[in-house]
């Protein structure tokens, strides 16, 4: 499950910035930008929940996803070569679906939980899927500049700041779920969220906050000072570095969730 929810929401994620990139980038970027959502997407149905799992908010999530990645391989296949014209119809579908998905999951992950939760886990997974595509699209972008050394640092520098605005959300989500964790638990109901990020095993929430968190903010903010100077090289090589720890922070957020049902 925690393969199934990362690889659904990096490959949603990608989706969603490709809409913010510039089309000065060219056809390879953004067919090879589809074709790795699509990809990843794909295996990550192989992680999907039991068949048998598979009944309200499960299924409306899988059925979603399942459209996204039709909408995915369509534009795929036809960018830069037919249907021009309906090309961004596909794209909002893709992109629909893919919101749709992200709510049923949050649902179907609170079964039985407070209003609250369910609004929490929303907001997770909506900025996780930000962050992950846009960290992901930001260091492709930052990679093209091989391929194409005309195009304008001001579409990397765009980017950017949609990866660092993606990172304020998702630090302000993951703070305000741990203070709700804290301020709601209640004798009686096991362990609290305070007891368990003190103990030994909170050992994974620090990582999560240090590599997920920490780590992207402050190579992000290399990243836009190294835009500014137009180091495209530079800042692709941070990129890398911020994509990495971006990864291992939302596999933990993942298993943290499953884990204590705090989306963080």
């Amino acid at each position: 499950m925690v393969l199934f929810l990362f690889l659904a929401h990096l490959g949603l994620g990608i989706i969603f910035t490709l809409v913010l990139v510039s089309r000065e980038a060219g056809v390879k970027f953004f067919r090879f930008n589809a074709g790795l959502a699509a990809i990843l997407i794909a295996v990550a149905f192989a992680f999907r929940p039991a068949t048998q799992e598979l009944s309200g908010a499960n299924l409306v999530a899988v059925a979603a996803l399942a459209v996204a990645e039709i909408a995915t391989v369509i534009y795929w296949a036809t960018v830069g070569r037919a249907l021009a014209s309906i090309r961004p119809t596909i794209v909002a579908v893709a992109c629909i679906a893919g919101l749709i998905a992200l709510i049923a999951q949050a649902v179907a992950t609170t079964v039985g939980g407070a209003f609250g939760a369910r609004v929490l886990t929303t907001a997770s997974f909506l900025s996780s899927a930000a962050l992950l595509g846009g960290a992901s699209t930001a260091m492709i972008l930052g990679h093209w500049y091989l391929i194409l050394p005309s195009m304008q640092v001001s579409h990397l520098q765009s980017i950017v700041k949609v990866h660092i605005a993606s990172m304020v959300v998702r630090i302000v989500v993951v703070v305000a779920a741990v203070l709700v964790a804290i301020e709601t638990w209640q004798p009686g109901l096991g362990p609290s969220f305070r007891y368990y990020i003190t103990s030994v095993g909170g050992i994974f929430f620090w990582q999560r906050v240090l590599f997920g968190l920490g780590g992207p903010a402050l190579l992000s903010y290399l990243t836009w000072e190294t835009a500014k100077i137009r180091s495209t090289q530079s800042a692709t090589g941070i990129l890398y570095v911020d994509f990495f720890t971006v990864v291992v922070g939302e596999v933990l957020a993942k298993y943290l969730l499953l884990a204590t049902r705090v989306p963080v």
